[in-house]
């Protein structure tokens, strides 16, 4: 069985070869909300975000060739977020980006004050993660029933009347589906080294 890291180093020895349209689809999917989310807080335009995520997808077509991961050198998440960083700038300096696994190591100039815009997109792609975890796990009733209570904050009588489940029912799902969110966010960032 393949473990998510074992899974993610995988899709990143995969995506050397720039032929592999599904590692890079399986890519896109998992990091181009991440990134396009970032340059979105960053004050880019929605054409804008898409251009950073596809400046980013070439960066790394470019850098990956060469790419073996050691985690002495830095996370792949270190190397995302420069690679992310250097695109937003060049896209606002009318330019392309290009950035090597080696460049991640040095600190583009606004880095650290971009580091609470990253960790909160960060954090929001784990959860994105985690719900389509959520959503193949559990039926449609009780991801309603979450949806209602814990997301839309519903009052918990009347997402149950809605859904024809007991008011028991909606207290129990949430906290079965936040202790399996929480379970689950765990483990990706355990994963991510």
């Amino acid at each position: 069985m393949l473990t998510a890291t074992s899974t993610h180093l995988s899709l990143l020895a995969r995506l050397s070869d720039a032929r592999d349209r599904t590692a890079w689809r399986e890519f896109h999917e998992r990091y181009g909300a991440l990134i396009a989310g970032f340059a979105r807080r960053r004050g880019l335009q929605p054409a804008d975000c898409d251009d950073v995520v596809q400046d980013v997808l070439l960066s790394l077509s470019k850098a990956l060739p060469q790419f073996r991961y050691d985690s002495k050198k830095g996370t792949f998440r270190a190397y995302l977020k420069a690679a992310t960083l250097r695109a937003i700038s060049h896209r606002a300096q009318g330019r392309p980006a290009m950035l090597s696994l080696a460049d991640s190591v040095s600190d583009p100039p606004d880095e650290h004050a971009a580091d609470e815009v990253w960790e909160y997109e960060w954090r929001q792609y784990h959860l994105r993660q985690a719900m389509r975890v959520v959503d193949a796990e559990f039926n449609e009733v009780d991801r309603q029933a979450f949806q209602r209570y814990a997301l839309e904050s519903a009052n918990p009588h009347d997402a149950a009347g809605a859904l024809s489940i007991s008011v028991e029912h909606v207290y129990q799902v949430k906290s079965r589906i936040v202790r399996r969110i929480a379970e689950l966010i765990e483990q990706q960032i355990q994963d991510e080294g």
